[in-house]
């Protein structure tokens, strides 16, 4: 559920954000409509009564989102030991790799739903937040036009801070940070990866704007609600419309992740 409370601002500035926290609803994986209308509304759910199992991942997606599924992505298994911070983000990467001299796709630049299931809690710390970038980007529109400017309108590189990632392709991914798809649904962008095009002429201005958007991006995470998923649960998430990350941990935390794209991708 949207999240309006939010701390009072430090004396001296305006208060940032306010109101773009998510604090997914917990809804049962037996619920399936329930689920559907959370994700819906809120752009995050969680999922309770799965079991720690690959296998949860994919019956979870088909269960909430159905006939709309297209493209499943392979299951990527995580596991920290006393992990630093995980950053606001969405996910998404151009990964194509060549197995038995077949090109094939492992990650997918639009994939628009991410599941992650929690299979072992941290012991301290690690706690989970959403944001829903739909909102943020709205109050940018009013609080900080030139950045909102800047989002909806310049194109970037969305990947070149990670040339030298193998299964990257040499072509660069051009993209705006805040587009739309053909039925017209948003998408808000959130990569650590950008940076300006090549021998772009404004690659300065650009690099203050993603700057800029690195320091309010910081300033809301700190003030959004936390949440700990529990053993077997699934965050499900809206890619498009939801950034997502967690806190440092101590100990060992572990996670699965499947995303995917639905009949609704770009």
């Amino acid at each position: 559920m949207p999240v309006d409370a939010a701390p009072a601002p430090a004396p001296g500035h305006a208060a940032p954000d306010r109101a773009c926290g998510v604090r997914p609803e917990r809804v049962p994986l037996a619920r399936p409509a329930e689920a559907a209308r959370a994700l819906a509304r809120d752009g995050a759910v969680l999922l309770t009564g799965a079991e720690a199992t690959a296998d949860a991942l994919v019956v979870a997606a088909a269960t909430v989102l159905g006939a709309r599924l297209r493209e499943l992505y392979p299951l990527r298994e995580r596991t920290s030991r006393d992990g630093g911070p995980v950053r606001l983000h969405a996910d998404s990467l151009d990964l194509v790799v060549d197995i038995g001299g077949v090109p094939t796709r492992r990650r997918h630049p639009d994939e628009d739903h991410v599941l992650v299931q929690c299979l072992a809690p941290a012991p301290s710390g690690g706690a989970s937040f959403v944001l829903d970038a739909y909102r943020f980007v709205d109050q940018l529109a009013a609080e900080e036009p030139a950045l909102h400017t800047f989002l909806t309108t310049v194109d970037v590189d969305l990947y070149g801070g990670w040339v030298g990632l193998r299964g990257l392709p040499a072509r660069p991914r051009v993209a705006r940070h805040v587009e739309f798809t053909r039925s017209g649904r948003r998408v808000v962008r959130r990569t650590e990866g950008a940076v300006p095009l090549h021998r772009d002429p404004d690659a300065e201005r650009v690099r203050e704007s993603l700057a800029r958007l690195e320091a309010r991006v910081l300033a809301a995470e700190e003030r959004l609600p936390r949440f700990t998923p529990a053993a077997g649960e699934i965050l499900l998430l809206d890619n498009y419309r939801c950034w997502h990350g967690r806190d440092p941990h101590a100990g060992e935390r572990s996670v699965r992740i499947l995303t995917l794209r639905t009949a609704d991708a770009r």
